[in-house]
């Protein structure tokens, strides 16, 4: 197993709409930890630019609300995806991005997917929902350990 030197964690969704906010909550904690080699961004979606940042790290972890991952998240490893023409220049899924990375600037950075359990998602200028934030404060701990002692 190759030395975790630099960690980036992409958290991505929409905080005006409740539960959705789940991955930028994430980055937003975590950047506040200061944490040596992890670098932090949030964005409400994913775009082609993201694979740059990708190709400088040796690991990245992307964190997004879940509709339907088992309570209170999930954290699994993600495999690149070529799925070229499926996507826009304004939206792309974490497994194109990690795939743009690749094909566009050789990264072998290894990918990890964190989905915290979400349960409302319609709803505009809506915070999070109880359920969720105490999931979002499990997926903390689990996430500042883990990035603490860079064991992937």
């Amino acid at each position: 197993m190759a030395e975790v030197r630099k960690v980036l964690l992409l958290g991505f969704g929409n905080p005006a709409r409740a539960d959705d906010g789940l991955g930028p909550a994430v980055a937003e904690r975590i950047e506040k930890l200061n944490l040596p080699g992890v670098t932090v961004d949030s964005d409400y979606q994913l775009t082609v630019e993201d694979s740059a940042a990708v190709a400088e790290n040796d690991i990245v972890i992307f964190a997004d609300a879940s509709v339907n991952c088992a309570e209170p998240f999930t954290f699994e490893p993600l495999l690149a995806a070529n799925t070229a023409g499926s996507f826009s220049s304004h939206s792309v899924e974490p497994a194109e991005v990690m795939a743009l990375a690749g094909n566009l600037f050789k990264s072998k950075a290894r990918a990890f997917i964190l989905g915290i359990r979400g349960y409302k998602f319609d709803e505009f200028d809506a915070p999070l929902t109880e359920k969720a934030g105490k999931n979002l404060e499990k997926a903390i701990v689990f996430l500042e350990d883990l990035l603490k002692t860079k064991k992937f």
